[in-house]
């Protein structure tokens, strides 16, 4: 027997109680990386599924999403908000995870989504926020601030419109369907938009590379749109959009009696919310601040880091960052 093969002969493998003791961390603790956890809260009758993040004790973000989304939207951009503000993404009722009783008998419209989500800040005991607002959001967020101006210390709004210029040409059939609430106009709606198809392209029209979005965006968006009695949500819903366009002039006067900081940070390819819809904040808030970015409606999917980046330079320079006590504002 060669030296080699004897000295390989006498090697052993190392006991249990040798091998090196692993500590256990927090997930994200070796990054830095603020943990996003799920909720469930009771308010105006329904089980609000949400998403937090970050000190309980930090100014805090409020999140609304739009059609046909839920919080997951928010899933990149929470953790990179949520080291310096409390972060909290609900789910509107008929979308995400949100549960709504059969017996709370709910009338999905617009004014209903906006008095869940106030319910909701109340059980959460949140009497400020900025307000960050996308698509449906955007009417659901701006009800809340018409009716409190004083607790919204800031808006962002992403893709959330509040002017007739903002509407662009891919809502001709919705208008029609406003004009005609006809049975026969309601089946376009639901060929056309409530398929996978049609979601699908609203998060990739506009985007240079379409590829890049990630598929289980759309794909789950459609997976919840497909659950028994939805369709009929989103389509009661498409017909109660009317509501906000009426409510436009009533929202761009708060905006001109309040002035909110506000940023509009927009995907200028937009076929539903055009850049001019960005564009009009100016006429009310002559301080807003406008970014267009190179992609579509579903700007987070494809410009997260940007969106991120504008908004912690926004709120921290309205002083939305500052604690309690804080004289400036901290890096």
């Amino acid at each position: 027997m060669s030296e080699t093969t004897s000295a390989k002969s006498t090697k052993r493998a190392p006991l249990a109680s040798e091998a090196p003791k692993l500590v256990p961390r927090a997930p994200g603790a070796e990054v830095g990386i603020p943990v996003t956890s799920i909720h469930k809260a009771e308010a105006d009758g329904v089980r609000v599924f949400y998403r937090a993040a970050g000190d309980p004790a930090a100014p805090v973000v409020l999140l609304l999403h739009g059609f046909p989304a839920s919080s997951f939207m928010f899933r990149e951009l929470i953790p990179r908000l949520a080291d310096r503000y409390r972060v909290i993404a609900p789910d509107l009722p008929g979308f995400g995870f949100t549960e709504v009783p059969a017996e709370r008998k709910y009338a999905y419209s617009f004014a209903g989504l906006a008095e869940t989500i106030e319910a909701f800040t109340r059980a959460l005991k949140i009497d400020r926020f900025a307000l960050y607002v996308f698509d449906y959001g955007a009417p659901t967020g701006f009800r809340l601030a018409m009716a409190h101006p004083d607790r919204i210390t800031a808006i962002v709004s992403q893709n959330g419109n509040a002017y007739e210029e903002g509407l662009g040409d891919a809502w001709g059939p919705i208008r029609n369907y406003w004009a005609t609430p006809t049975p026969e106009n309601r089946e376009v709606i639901r060929n056309n938009i409530l398929t996978l198809e049609g979601t699908r392209w609203q998060y990739t029209h506009g985007v240079t590379h379409p590829e890049s979005v990630p598929p289980e965006s759309y794909t789950l968006d459609t997976a919840l749109l497909g659950r028994p009695g939805n369709k009929e949500i989103q389509l009661d819903l498409f017909l109660d959009y009317a509501s906000n366009v009426k409510l436009y002039p009533k929202f761009q006067e708060y905006f001109r009696q309040s002035k909110p900081p506000l940023l509009a940070i927009w995907g200028k390819n937009d076929p539903f919310f055009i850049p001019s819809g960005a564009e009009a904040f100016r006429k009310d808030v002559p301080n807003a601040k406008v970014q267009l970015l190179d992609t579509g409606h579903f700007a987070i999917e494809t410009h997260v880091t940007e969106i991120a980046a504008a908004m912690r330079e926004f709120l921290d320079a309205n002083g939305v960052g500052r604690r309690r006590g804080e004289s400036v504002v901290s890096g």
